[in-house]
């Protein structure tokens, strides 16, 4: 298919029952699932060409089912679901609920975005892999990727593994979407996906062998079918070949076909591609389109019935709130300060719990000295609150501990863009660790806060080397967009309000600053009227300022209560928070230092952006690449901007991008080109040469006040460029072999090679490579993670490459998954035994009930039942019944709630399901099959005959 490029460019579905099939009491009935095609799918054709990509299909299948799960879960509250308009940010508001607040979408955004970006990379990465792409016949292959995908996904999900869920579930569409575009599976005649692709119990049969010709010469390469009247008429299934470097193709096998398919140039010419709609093969790449929605719709319907409703929109990101996250120090110098931040936790956790910021999850990481963690996460705010009660203070002894350690536990366990907090009073003892830190800060675009207590002993114990002491933690802080706040044992309760502050919704940050050493400086930036609760925070000790707003009132640091605003101090932190309601306009604030400070102003809003740098790549679907490193120098940077808002991106209008120093006041506009739904095209030719974050500002439309908002995550750039790809899972217990390149665009020489990963996974490698300027280097990584590895497992696995003397520096950062061999491949089974109950139109006083028997026979076994739509009560028992299993349920229902889906997951992730539904109008539902009907019959008359036996 054609490259899905991040929504723009240059230029049977239900299972049949299986072998678990047993014999039981009941006769086995099933009913099918329909699911619903979203129309108006068109093309696979590049982006920008008017047409549909991976990324655009991807994308409505995605959507279409977060829908349905939200109106399940919404109806079955007892709630209407009614989004308010198309846009994503109004699907995600109708999803929550009304009361939900303020709620950004840019958390949806991010994990959307997770999904499509990993999608369009299987374009580049993958480029000559014919099972990736199901080309050159690799139907083993292609299947194998796309179940195997599967499996890891839902054991991702069942671990709280959720990124690693969505990059898996992103390639694994793009395979699936592959096989209706270059096999022949739409020419045979097929309207409907081919099960066999997400059913590891099934096989897929009937393929030309390797020595069977499939297609007839085709000169003109337009020939509306090449395939031979024998494929056709036997329906043997076929791809076509593709090669890139030379013309070789079996004798007589069809060619993908295009431009840079060189195969296609030998008989027989042509291709069966069906990525771009032309003339000859309208009808084709049509079919080919509609299949390849309809079957990343039944992969999805799969994940969903695995994961279960909440979990699945878990996955989509679908959240009230944000993840707050506490790594805390418990070695024994903290034994004066441990109980005050056990403390400050309670009371962040009490003052969120029950209200519109109660976080979604939360995550705890202790450390100490040599230990660290392990992570703990919870939804569950009292659970949370006992974890952090069985921390003390213990071991440690010298003042440096192993925070770096803890903090990298928590980047890789927490989602993107999250606020983690650290506790600490000693510097870091793992400060080799430094370079991951960083690099995975701006892989995840995290912000680090640290509330430091620094004892006597520890302040003794500093190396005179900076670097070895509380300034690491400065920088790192500031290279998160967080804070370094200072305080003393007796104000640390004081710090609570900064860290309810910064874990709220719907956060967003207007400006931030850093000046070392220090100077005088005004600060201009705009508040617009979407904002709320606008906070300035300033660090640095011996300072003054002075706040100005748009109509020239201004209040001096001394007025604790003034016009403006009220100012706190916390340790070395200036908290000023603007009165209610704040005045729209250019604000200005002037600050008088003696020493080194930062700056940052955040607030309350909706309207914001997420961004990634990205890169353009050619191939036979050329196209651009998410970059997860530094951008390269010596080229402009490029950056796929999305804007979010209350009523979508439409209601805002974006005016000026660039890229500005933190630390300096350079600052590059780049060149701004608007994509669809929301995204933006960013080119930006002159890059400062230091670190530099991204600045938006524009107009909102409903409002008509002018608007500003900055990333907080700071990058720079580099001539180093690594390239690691993700192919398949770890296996527990076995040898994982890692490819990567490292390439230079600078200086040639021996280059430093750092790997790390955040489950202590041993790791076999070569510390140097030499490298020549200009040439990649092919280095790899072997993993070995132990054997009694959990399945679902995700391993964050860190590559950090240093040029001579430290001048350069870059890195990647790649997330693997641990999946154990699955034997069990077929699904459980439910089969519904009995329907009770009479529905009148007037549904009120009237109820149904379902009676159901479940197996999973000689199987891994039944982990959950659960009631995927629905209104009722579900009750259940287990008996076992020659040796197997049995779980005999019964669900009951208002007639007002006349429908039921039943999804049973057995201990691998295979679904089974029953369906069901009841007529208002008086008895069963007319769209029940005919062996329904005649089991519900048959049960009716064996009752009867039981009654008359008594007799």
């Amino acid at each position: 298919m054609c490259r899905l490029k991040l929504s723009f460019s240059r230029g049977d579905t239900q299972g049949r029952i299986s072998s678990k099939r047993m014999e039981m009491r009941s006769v086995v009935c099933g009913v099918a699932l329909l699911v619903m095609l979203l129309s108006g799918v068109q093309a696979f054709l590049p982006d920008g060409s008017g047409g549909n990509t991976h990324v655009t299909i991807t994308e409505s299948a995605v959507m279409q089912k977060i829908s349905e799960v939200c109106k399940a879960v919404t109806e079955a509250e007892g709630k209407e679901f009614k989004p308010m308009g198309s846009s994503v940010e109004e699907l995600l508001r109708a999803c929550l609920g009304s009361a939900t607040g303020q709620v950004s979408a840019a958390k949806f955004h991010e994990a959307l975005n997770q999904i499509y970006m990993e999608n369009s990379l299987v374009d580049r990465d993958f480029m000559v892999s014919n099972p990736h792409h199901f080309n050159s016949e690799s139907f083993s292959g292609g299947r194998t990727l796309i179940t195997q995908g599967m499996a890891a996904i839902k054991a991702n999900i069942h671990k709280g593994s959720f990124q690693a869920a969505r990059e898996t579930l992103g390639r694994v569409l793009h395979t699936l979407q592959d096989f209706y575009s270059h096999s022949n599976w739409v020419e045979l005649g097929n309207k409907k996906p081919y099960p066999a692709l997400i059913r590891p119990d099934l096989t897929i049969s009937n393929i030309a062998d390797f020595y069977t010709p499939t297609c007839r010469d085709c000169a003109s390469g337009t020939c509306p079918n090449q395939l031979l009247p024998f494929i056709m008429n036997r329906k043997k299934l076929t791809s076509g070949y593709i090669s890139l470097f030379s013309a070789y193709k079996p004798q007589g096998k069809c060619s993908h076909g295009g431009a840079t398919d060189l195969s296609s140039t030998q008989n027989p010419r042509g291709g069966i591609s069906k990525d771009e709609r032309r003339a000859h093969n309208a009808d084709l790449h049509d079919t080919a389109v509609s299949l390849a929605m309809e079957a990343s719709l039944e992969l999805l319907e799969d994940i969903r019935g695995a994961a279960g409703n909440k979990d699945y929109l878990r996955l989509m990101g679908i959240t009230r709130s944000s993840v707050l996250c506490f790594v805390i120090d418990t070695t024994g110098s903290m034994a004066d300060d441990i109980a005050e931040a056990k403390r400050v936790a309670y009371n962040i956790i009490d003052s969120k719990k029950g209200t519109q910021d109660e976080p979604s999850e939360y995550i705890l990481v202790p450390f100490n000295d040599p230990d660290f963690g392990p992570l703990i996460r919870t939804a569950d705010p009292d659970v949370m609150k006992a974890e952090i009660s069985k921390l003390g203070a213990n071991g440690g002894g010298d003042a440096p501990e192993m925070c770096l350690s803890g903090l990298q536990l928590a980047l890789t366990g927490a989602p993107a863009s999250s606020h983690i907090y650290v506790f600490t009073d000693a510097p870091a003892k793992d400060t080799h660790l430094e370079k991951t830190i960083t690099a995975l800060i701006q892989r995840t675009k995290s912000a680090v806060y640290y509330v430091l207590t620094p004892s006597k002993r520890s302040a003794r114990s500093v190396s005179s080397q900076a670097r070895e002491g509380f300034q690491l933690y400065y920088d790192l802080a500031l290279a998160s967009g967080g804070q370094v706040i200072k305080v003393s044992k007796a104000d640390l309760p004081r710090a609570t309000d900064i860290i309810i502050d910064t874990s709220t919704s719907a956060l967003v940050t207007i400006l931030q600053k850093a000046r070392d050493p220090g100077s005088v400086e005004s600060f201009p930036f705009l508040l617009d009227a979407s904002v709320s609760n606008a906070t300035v925070y300033i660090t640095g000790d011996s300072l003054k300022f002075t706040l100005h707003s748009p109509s020239g009132v201004s209040q001096a640091d001394s007025a604790g209560k003034g016009s403006l605003a009220v100012i706190q101090t916390v340790g070395n932190l200036w908290r000023v928070r603007l009165n209610s309601p704040i005045e729209t306009g250019l604000w200005n604030i002037s600050i008088v230092p003696t020493q080194a400070y930062t700056i940052k102003v955040t607030g309350q809003s909706v309207n914001t952006f997420i961004y990634n740098f990205v890169e353009d790549f050619e191939g036979p679907h050329p196209g651009y690449a998410v970059i997860y490193g530094r951008p390269q120098k010596g080229l402009p940077a490029k950056l796929l901007l999305t804007v979010t808002g209350q009523k979508g991106a439409k209601a805002l209008k974006v005016q000026e991008v660039a890229l500005v120093e933190v630390s300096g006041s350079r600052l590059a506009d780049g060149v701004i080109q608007e994509m669809s739904g929301g995204n933006f095209l960013v080119t930006v030719s002159e890059v400062p040469e230091g670190e530099f974050v991204v600045m938006m500002k524009g107009e909102d439309v409903a409002t008509s006040s002018r608007f500003q908002r900055q990333s907080t995550t700071q990058m720079s750039l580099s001539n180093i460029i690594i390239r690691a790809t993700v192919n398949s899972t770890l296996l527990p217990g076995e040898d994982f072999i890692l490819p990567f390149t490292v390439k230079t665009n600078g200086t040639g020489g021996t280059y430093t090679i750092t790997i790390g990963n955040d489950r202590n996974i041993p790791l076999t490698y070569n510390t140097k490579l030499n490298l020549v300027s200009g040439v990649s280097t092919e280095s790899t990584v072997i993993l070995k993670p132990p054997a009694n590895t959990t399945s679902g497992t995700d391993v964050t696995v860190t590559i950090a490459a240093e040029g001579p003397g430290g001048a350069d520096s870059n890195y990647a950062v790649l997330r693997l998954s641990v999946l154990k061999k699955v034997t069990d491949l077929t699904p459980p089974v439910c089969e519904i035994v009995r329907v009770s109950g009479i529905c009148l139109s007037y549904c009120t006083n009237y109820t149904w009930d379902l009676s159901v028997n479940i197996t999973d026979g000689s199987g891994s076994g039944i982990e959950d039942i659960s009631v995927q739509q629905g209104r009722g009560n579900f009750s259940q028992e287990a008996v076992v019944d020659g040796g197997i299993t049995v779980v005999m349920g019964l669900y009951s229902a208002s007639c007002c709630a006349p429908d039921v889906t039943l999804s049973v997951v057995d201990k691998e992730g295979n679904v089974g399901k029953c369906s069901y539904s009841v007529q208002r109008s008086g008895g069963v539902s007319l769209s029940l099959s005919l062996p329904l009907w005649a089991c519900l019959l048959l049960s009716a008359l064996n009752t009867m005959r039981d009654v008359l036996l008594l007799f």
